[in-house]
């Protein structure tokens, strides 16, 4: 309570917080896992509770009134001092039990985290683990993951990083749509195949162009950006497409194609808050983790 007499509750801050930072009641829900009409009245009670209106609305959105502009940054302190509380305490536990939260990108948690997880489960029973797979960065300072799996590098301060290793990519097709469009024997060949690419993300263009053929978003005639979605693409005969290698080698629907082909490597970092560092059951999750990940990049 402040000296005005205002209670407040963390619990509507971070909800003003989400809504601020994602500009919907629709992009908060989901930052939190709370309902639209629910955040609709944690604004109303803050509002309330400080006597002046926070938001307008916009057809874009949700924008900061200039009183909720000033509140933000005394907002984003208390979150920030409240994750670090939190931290410490998460830091100083002494014991297995409990729940690790992993977060990774779509395809690593749809194709290769599974058995890892099987693994630590069963070496370690009293581990709870969630995994949410997102593609997103998610904040491990504000504790929305204990520990990430990213193919980049993380650039935050106060956390520890790890690279594991690097996973090989190849290109890949079913028999099926070889035996009815014909096999690549050169890079040049591709020129005249049908391929799956990205839809907005340019990696295999750029690719592409540095092999010296020139092609635009227009010469993939299938697109799409979400990684374990494009591999069922390729699976289902859409045409040639790229892939991390053990998924492409352990599907008995794919051949690899041109496997000479240079193509870049993804790197493997594990990351986890400098605060944990102390906690035995995010580092047990951690070294486990590495382990795993490890095994795959030797593949």
């Amino acid at each position: 309570m402040d000296k005005n007499g205002v209670n407040f509750d963390w619990g509507l801050l971070q909800s003003f917080l989400a809504i601020a930072e994602t500009g919907s009641l629709s992009g908060a829900a989901q930052k939190l896992g709370l309902s639209q009409p629910t955040l609709g009245r944690h604004v109303r009670a803050l509002e309330d509770a400080l006597g002046v209106e926070l938001f307008h609305r916009h057809a874009r959105g949700l924008v900061p009134t200039e009183a909720g502009h000033r509140l933000l940054p005394k907002a984003r302190d208390i979150r920030d001092s409240a994750a670090g509380l939190a931290m410490t305490a998460a830091g100083a536990a002494t014991n297995l039990r409990g729940t690790v939260r992993i977060t990774a990108s779509d395809v690593i948690s749809h194709y290769t985290l599974p058995l890892i997880i099987a693994e630590i489960r069963a070496a370690e029973p009293d581990i709870e683990i969630e995994l949410a797979p997102t593609d997103a960065i998610e904040n491990l300072l504000y504790r929305e993951a204990d520990i990430a799996v990213r193919m980049v590098r993380p650039t935050q301060l106060d956390v520890i990083t790890k690279h594991i290793g690097d996973i090989r990519l190849g290109l890949f097709a079913t028999q099926a749509f070889l035996d009815a469009h014909g096999r690549p024997k050169t890079p040049a060949d591709l020129m005249d195949c049908s391929m799956v690419g990205y839809d907005r993300a340019d990696q295999i263009v750029e690719g592409f162009r540095a092999m010296g053929l020139d092609v635009g978003r227009d010469f993939f005639k299938v697109r799409c950006d979400h990684q374990a979605v494009y591999v069922e693409l390729v699976k289902a005969g859409a045409g040639l497409g790229f892939m991390q290698l053990r998924i492409g080698r352990s599907s008995p629907d794919l051949v690899q194609v041109l496997p000479d082909l240079p193509l870049p490597t993804l790197p493997i970092w594990l990351a986890a808050p400098e605060a944990l560092r102390s906690n035995p059951r995010i580092r047990r999750v951690f070294d486990l983790l590495a382990k795993g990940l490890q095994e795959v990049c030797d593949a």
